[in-house]
């Protein structure tokens, strides 16, 4: 049998009446054409089966393939910004290659990076989260690469590169400012690994509304947690032993707030009754805990999808990647959380005190 001739970019171009590099913009999704024509031009595509010659591309220097460098896929934050990365990419044209590392502190950037451009991807996305001192190649040397590099997810001390995360900060507040609105004044906090930058952001949210309302804070309401349902389990047997009158749990994310309901549920604690909890992460089994579990949700995938487009962006008005130029600072975007109120936290009560003058 005869092998179908394969149609020709030309050809969509001309049935439809554009250029080429109008297809192109369709192909890739952008957003500079009009509606009319994309569906024009769509229409076109769907009929006669058109589809890009990736080989062809490749060889004009055109791979359509991101580099990402990613760690944590067991967690679920990490594991929901790679989704959005990859659905993004999809939508936009582009194959992934994953290099997904075992051990987040790695001195091995040079080879990474290196190995990463050795097939010829046109940009590169750094989807490690902040553990220790993993982002100092990023501040301690000049970086100086023919393809943008983009991170995702915040790091300590001013950016080097573009960067797009979730402001943790921001997670700590909500969740303390709800839990004080329900009548708490006893908070406790259980935080992620101290040497995770997201852990320590959550804990500084949290430490920020307790002074901001004239509360205390002491070192006897932290217990330190590891993302695991047990390490809340445990934490929650640690605070109420350094704070009997802890009447609520602020745990840095779903899976270790999981672990306090369980401890609550053995010591014969109410919730929220006793003892309201929140949580971060907004899981999907978060909604069918038992009470159902207070949550801050993160806009990951959007994060992992905003990166793509920043990275697109970038590699069609040819911006390589280059840092410490003052003069030309990277563009940052810390996406704000949402709380998700349910039956694990009591509902506010009184507000909390306000400036009276400033209603």
């Amino acid at each position: 049998m005869a092998q179908k001739r394969r149609v020709t970019i030309k050809e969509v171009a001309k049935a439809a009446g554009v250029s080429t590099q109008t297809v192109s913009r369709v192909l890739n999704n952008r957003p500079d054409v009009a509606p009319e024509t994309f569906q024009r031009v769509q229409q076109i595509i769907d009929e006669t089966g058109y589809a890009p010659n990736i080989l062809a591309q490749s060889l004009k220097g055109r791979s359509r393939t991101l580099g990402v460098v990613a760690y944590g896929l067991d967690y679920f934050g990490p594991s929901r910004i790679i989704t959005g990365i990859e659905e993004q990419a999809n939508e936009l044209g582009y194959s992934i290659f994953l290099n997904l590392l075992h051990q987040p502190e790695t001195n091995d950037v040079d080879d990474l990076l290196k190995n990463l451009l050795s097939r010829q991807v046109e940009g590169i996305i750094w989807a490690i989260p902040e553990i220790g001192n993993n982002r100092a190649w990023a501040h301690a040397r000049s970086l100086d690469l023919p393809i943008p590099v983009m991170f995702v997810s915040g790091m300590a001390g001013p950016s080097t590169l573009p960067l797009v995360g979730i402001d943790n900060c921001a997670i700590g507040r909500l969740a303390t400012e709800h839990l004080l609105a329900g009548g708490a004044r006893h908070i406790g906090i259980i935080t992620g690994p101290p040497n995770w930058w997201e852990a320590r952001q959550r804990q500084e949210g949290w430490r920020e509304t307790l002074e901001a309302h004239g509360l205390a804070v002491e070192n006897r309401l932290v217990a330190a947690g590891d993302w695991s349902a047990q390490s809340g389990e445990q934490g929650l047997y640690r605070l109420l032993d350094q704070c009997p009158a802890l009447d609520a749990i602020f745990a840095s994310n779903d899976q270790m707030a999981l672990g306090v309901l369980h401890a609550a549920h053995r010591l014969g604690r109410r919730v929220p009754e006793d003892l309201s909890i929140a949580g971060v992460d907004n899981i999907p089994e978060s909604a069918h805990f038992w009470p159902p579990l207070t949550t801050i949700r993160q806009r990951l995938r959007e994060a992992g999808a905003q990166a793509v487009q920043q990275l697109d962006h970038m590699i069609r008005n040819a911006e390589p990647a280059k840092q410490g130029q003052d003069d030309n600072l990277p563009n940052i975007a810390l996406l704000q959380p949402e709380l998700v109120v349910r039956e694990s936290s009591l509902p506010p009560q009184v507000p909390l005190v306000q400036d009276q003058e400033g209603g």
